[in-house]
């Protein structure tokens, strides 16, 4: 498969998953959390605001376009092009989605049951929107804050969408005077944004490998080919038996340690290794640092003579 065959499959394999996202998003919203009449955040809140209060569902729609349309201007200086796409492709699927979807549901699927129905929503909500951004696309509104916001620094989607959101169901209470409402949109809040942080951190989380084997270097080239992580081999010497033993330092994708243990128990079953969690990886082949520059500091540290000049 030729480079840009595969750059057309990534790209269409996106679309596929948003618009499947957009139905997931649809279903748990329409089946689940507007029968029971709950503010939730984000632009879909703010259109569920006008539908309450004029009875008319096509409102959510127009009302997520509207807002949308100013947001997208300023998301296509700050995270591209390509973002801006599939921001609109999935602007309007969601739109879309939760304008033909609730005439569908005349009830709650789970009658009764208003913080079951709460909670199925927001799962299905917050995975939904989880698969949207794990391939480069956002459903508007907040998100496209929250896409801003992570692009320029560490603070994570869902906590972005957190605070923001947290202002949009506050105000639904100055509109019904419902304080059920506003308490149940806060359960979909939080659910639905551990959720969408459990989808999106599955992909960034690490973890570290140390190997001590007799069959250290084939363990690391095939290391390097198959799983295609780097190798640290370290000098070390066994206290028990006096003999010096190497060491080898792995860090990979929580998704790539099978691939590492499989690797260690082919070709030396008899092999010493341990796994631990890593908080943070940065660096070529895994995230970026996103920190705001502290010029004095940058200037300190270009004067301080004892640190030395990078070669």
């Amino acid at each position: 498969m030729t480079f840009s065959k595969t750059k057309l499959w990534m790209s269409s394999r996106d679309y596929i998953m948003i618009t499947l996202a957009a139905l997931i998003y649809g279903f748990g919203f329409s089946a689940f959390i507007l029968p029971e009449k709950v503010v939730i955040g984000g632009v879909t809140g703010l259109g569920t605001i006008v539908y309450f209060l004029t009875g008319n569902p096509y409102l959510i729609g127009i009302t997520q376009y509207a807002i949308n349309i100013v947001l997208l201007v300023i998301a296509w200086k700050v995270v591209g092009r390509a973002f801006v796409y599939k921001t609109l492709y999935g602007a309007t699927a969601i739109s879309l989605v939760v304008t033909l979807m609730p005439p569908l549901f005349s009830g709650a699927l789970v009658p009764g049951q208003p913080f079951m129905n709460v909670c199925i929503g927001s799962v299905l909500s917050g995975i939904a929107l989880g698969i949207v951004f794990t391939h480069n696309g956002s459903t508007g509104g907040t998100d496209i804050v929250a896409a801003i916001v992570a692009k320029k620094t560490n603070v994570t989607v869902g906590r972005t969408m957190l605070y923001v959101d947290f202002a949009i169901i506050s105000s639904s209470y100055l509109f019904f005077h419902d304080i059920t409402r506003v308490v149940y949109g806060f359960i979909v809040l939080f659910i639905l944004t551990y959720m969408l942080d459990l989808i999106i951190n599955s992909n960034r989380q690490a973890v570290q490998f140390i190997i001590v084997s007799k069959h250290w270097e084939r363990i690391a080239n095939a290391i390097n080919k198959y799983p295609r992580r780097g190798v640290t081999v370290l000098d070390g010497m066994g206290w028990y038996s006096k003999q010096p033993v190497k060491l080898l330092l792995v860090v990979c994708r929580k998704m790539e340690a099978v691939t590492v243990f499989r690797v260690v128990k082919d070709l030396d079953p008899n092999a010493f290794i341990t796994q631990a969690n890593v908080n943070g990886a940065y660096g070529e082949g895994f995230d970026q640092l996103k920190f705001r520059p502290d010029h004095e500091l940058s200037r300190k540290l270009e004067a301080d003579k004892s640190c030395g000049a990078p070669e």
